[in-house]
């Protein structure tokens, strides 16, 4: 079942339980107060007989001549023998009184009439009404005693009035609410449909457009945003923010793709031509023998190293998480410092400041990411200059600080040094030996660790990597 029909079939079935409720209310005060007018006026003709019959010296009969439209009255005597009865009285059939007043007959209206909150008539004491069907017609009698002015019971009124007109007007009118209701459920069920599809029509384009996207893998396409900022329209700003988000990772991932496959394809590349020259040239010198194997051997060792960078960064995108331990930050930084001074090759290295400081981490890690920085601070300084490295506690953080007197980077390069890949001007070339992915591994670790990384740089002027970590109380 579509979108589109369940909503619709919805709107109707709202439709339907208000139709039902309006409706019954409708149907139980209309029908309540019909009925309940007739017998209002059965008690006023039946009393006012009752008081024209009381006031006269002579025995009681009927002074009216008639109880009013469609009502006939009565007179018995205290035997329920009649005496009396208006000029129209043969319309109606004979209704003991003394039974009616026996058994007294409920309201005459159907069961759903009830549930109209109206007040019913009041009925003088000892009176009661009474329902009988005579020729395929009910009839409603109201009986009321008439006693003497001593209290005894000098006989009975009674008023009787049809049904029939009345009982056929409450059906037709109860034939016309369900028809009208039906029309109306039907009415709303077409409209509903025609409003959900108008309503979803911006839906429908979005499917269409995914489903282009899906077969021509054109990523760069959109969806058309509607004028209105609805749900729809959130829905489809939403839905073109995902699409550009998925297109950036994609190129990125093309790109990132190509970038490791030219990567390990120059160190393949030497090695294998390496072995070709040993394969083809067995008589070849030693010394040349040796050179070749030792060029072998130094892109076997950046193979390893750009394989391992590459394994640390799809644990990365894997969502691996990292150990969580208390780690002396001091003797992690020392220790890289000192590793760091068999890379330094001519340069200064200094340690300044260096404050005690503990935080909670992964120690392999937090070595790693040292080592990065000390690493290219080292590769893009010239011999004569000097790489600092400091640590120190800032209230609740941890500073790791590493600067160098070297080359410095481009405007235009700096906000590109974490991309993978990234090949920055041609003054920062990459040392032989390196695999490019560095800095984005130091900005993994950092990220892992809940930390911020940020460079400021500048060509010819150096550059200053800071470092800011979650510090342990001391």
């Amino acid at each position: 079942m579509s979108l589109r029909l369940r909503l619709a079939l919805w709107c109707a079935a709202l439709c339907a339980l208000v139709l039902l409720v309006v409706g019954t209310l409708a149907y139980a005060v209309h029908s309540r107060g019909q009925y309940d007018d007739l017998d209002r006026i059965l008690i006023t003709s039946a009393g006012h007989a009752v008081a024209e019959a009381t006031v006269m010296d002579e025995p009681p009969h009927l002074a009216q001549s008639s109880g009013g439209f469609a009502v006939v009255l009565r007179l018995y005597g205290p035997d329920a023998a009649l005496r009396e009865d208006t000029p129209n009285g043969e319309l109606a059939p004979q209704i003991d009184p003394q039974a009616v007043l026996a058994a007294p007959a409920g309201p005459a209206y159907d069961r759903l009439a009830p549930l109209a909150p109206l007040t019913p008539p009041e009925q003088p004491s000892g009176s009661a009404f009474g329902t009988v069907t005579s020729g395929g017609e009910r009839w409603r009698a109201f009986v009321l005693p008439l006693r003497s002015s001593d209290g005894t019971l000098s006989g009975y009124v009674e008023a009787v009035s049809p049904l029939g007109r009345l009982d056929a007007g409450i059906a037709t009118f109860r034939m016309m609410l369900f028809s009208l209701g039906a029309l109306g459920l039907a009415v709303a069920l077409l409209a509903g449909l025609i409003v959900a599809g108008q309503a979803l029509h911006p839906v429908t384009h979005m499917v269409a457009t995914a489903r282009a996207i899906t077969a021509s893998r054109d990523l760069s396409r959109r969806i058309p945003e509607p004028r209105q900022q609805d749900e729809l329209g959130t829905l489809a700003t939403t839905f073109n923010t995902m699409l550009a988000s998925i297109e950036q990772a994609y190129r990125a991932q093309q790109r990132f793709v190509a970038d490791a496959s030219h990567e390990l394809r120059a160190p393949l590349t030497a090695i294998q031509g390496n072995l070709e020259l040993l394969r083809r040239r067995p008589e070849l010198p030693s010394e040349e023998r040796i050179e070749a194997l030792d060029e072998a051997a130094r892109e076997t060792d950046r193979l390893t190293r750009l394989v391992a960078d590459l394994l640390a960064l799809a644990r990365a995108d894997a969502g691996i998480s990292i150990r969580r331990d208390a780690v002396d930050l001091d003797a992690v930084v020392l220790d890289t410092f000192q590793t760091g001074r068999t890379l330094a090759k001519g340069r200064v290295l200094q340690l300044d400041p260096f404050e005690p400081v503990r935080a909670c981490g992964d120690e392999d890690r937090l070595r790693q990411l040292v080592l990065i920085l000390l690493d290219n601070a080292v590769k893009y300084t010239p011999p004569s200059g000097t790489v600092t490295v400091g640590l120190r506690q800032a209230g609740d953080r941890a500073e790791i600080r590493v600067c160098d007197t070297g080359v410095g980077i481009a405007p235009d390069d700096l906000p590109h040094v974490f991309e993978r890949f990234y090949r920055a001007d041609p003054a920062r070339g990459r040392d032989p030996g390196g695999t490019g992915l560095g800095l984005p591994i130091a900005q993994w670790i950092v990220a892992q660790h809940e930390g911020t990384i940020d460079i400021a740089s500048a060509p010819g002027q150096g550059t200053q990597v800071v470092v800011h970590l979650p510090a342990l109380p001391s």
